[in-house]
């Protein structure tokens, strides 16, 4: 059990570890001395989806570090390069800045920059169809010139070694739905 006032640790992830969300699956499909490769289905996330067939995490700190296009290996300078950044611990927070061209919707095709500061808020009892966990909240606040500011939420679940739930900003990100983890299995 993991108390209010503890740093969380970076999980250990396995091959073949997966969760199943109410939009798609990610699956763990490599691992070396210090990355992990994870697979995410085409309904993943709206980064994801659009743009990587995989992401090569960090070992120690989480951190998206590369993504898989097309079979070539890429740095990751997107959004959310860092929305696990561990060790984790209330109050701490950490900030980005990344140039992405709009991949959906009005602006598709338009290249802007912005700034992201990821935040640990609070430790919640996350209620999700896979059950009721005990998870770290994290506020994802992203802010460009051209688009001002949203802010998303993040649930991390250390019994789960991963999201459990996100809620999107509903004015900053139209036309995205929020999810939750529905099932998931972990490898020994």
């Amino acid at each position: 059990m993991v108390l209010a006032q503890e740093t969380v640790e970076a999980p250990i992830w396995n091959v073949g570890d997966r969760w199943v969300f109410t939009q798609g699956t990610i699956a763990v499909v490599g691992a070396d001395d210090s990355s992990y490769t994870l697979s995410f289905s085409k309904e993943t996330s709206i980064l994801e989806n659009k743009t990587f067939e995989q992401i090569i995490f960090d070992k120690a700190s989480r951190n998206r570090i590369f993504a898989l296009k097309d079979g070539t290996r890429e740095p990751y300078t997107i959004a959310l390069r860092r929305i696990l950044n561990f060790p984790m611990r209330l109050g701490t927070e950490w900030k980005d800045a990344f140039t992405m061209t709009t991949l959906i919707g009005a602006r598709k095709g338009q290249t802007n920059k912005y700034a992201e500061t990821v935040k640990v808020v609070a430790w919640e009892d996350v209620q999700v169809k896979a059950g009721t966990f005990r998870a770290i909240k994290l506020e994802n606040v992203q802010e460009s010139v051209a688009y001002g500011s949203g802010k998303d939420v993040y649930w991390y679940a250390p019994e789960v070694r991963y999201f459990v739930k996100c809620q999107y900003d509903p004015y900053y990100r139209h036309g995205v739905s929020d999810w939750e983890l529905v099932s998931f299995e972990l490898k020994k």
